[in-house]
């Protein structure tokens, strides 16, 4: 924004001094174009970095996620010798990650399907604090805190996302940036969104 204005400015001003005969009209006019591309070209590459900004947020979050989904499998096989009386859990946790796998494309299309997943490990870990053995368990508990740290580190990502989404919509919906946007067929992101607020708490764990 701030050097839209300066480019905004020298502009001006170098009308301002072809109208007042400070510079010739045939050196102020290459002078003005050259300064006018220079303004586009700035204006393009912001849109270009903010882009790219918003890739790199999105791809964070499926780092994160992936290592989630690459950790449910050791907590399953954990906890199904324990929970003998509650397989329903572990069908529901299994059958919300198989649905992830099946779902193409990235982080945000896949925001329904994740977002399910995660509250049924919220409702697993919810049961397993009715079993004291499974507790005691030093490898469950070493999954739990992984799994934890994971769901926070997603939902951080997932905030950071938006922060730069927002910036990026911002500048595309601007004037006078959103006429270099729509020039280059830039288009405002997605947001995560929060759909209840079961899905704001992260997978808790108690010791």
């Amino acid at each position: 924004m701030f050097w839209n204005i300066i480019w905004g400015a020298v502009i001006v001003l170098l009308l301002l001094s072809g109208l007042f005969d400070y510079i010739e009209w045939k050196v102020n006019i290459f002078i003005i174009i050259a300064v006018f591309a220079l303004w586009v070209v700035s204006l393009y590459n912001s849109l270009i970095q903010l882009k790219n900004r918003v890739k790199e947020a999105l791809s964070d979050i499926d780092v994160q996620l992936k290592r989630r989904f690459d950790l449910i499998p050791n907590v399953v096989e954990t906890v199904k010798g324990y929970i003998q009386h509650e397989k329903g859990v572990l069908t529901s946790v299994t059958e919300a990650r198989a649905r992830v796998a099946s779902q193409s494309g990235n982080a945000l299309q896949r925001e329904g399907a994740e977002n399910a997943l995660s509250n049924t490990l919220k409702t697993l870990f919810a049961v397993a604090e009715n079993y004291p053995d499974l507790k005691a368990n030093a490898n469950f508990l070493d999954l739990q805190r992984e799994l934890a740290d994971t769901e926070n580190k997603i939902q951080a990502s997932r905030r950071f996302y938006n922060t730069t989404a927002r910036d990026m919509n911002t500048q595309i919906e601007s004037f006078p940036t959103s006429v270099i946007a729509k020039l280059f067929s830039f288009i405002t992101v997605e947001f995560f969104k929060v759909e209840d607020e079961a899905e704001r708490e992260p997978v808790k764990v108690k010791f």
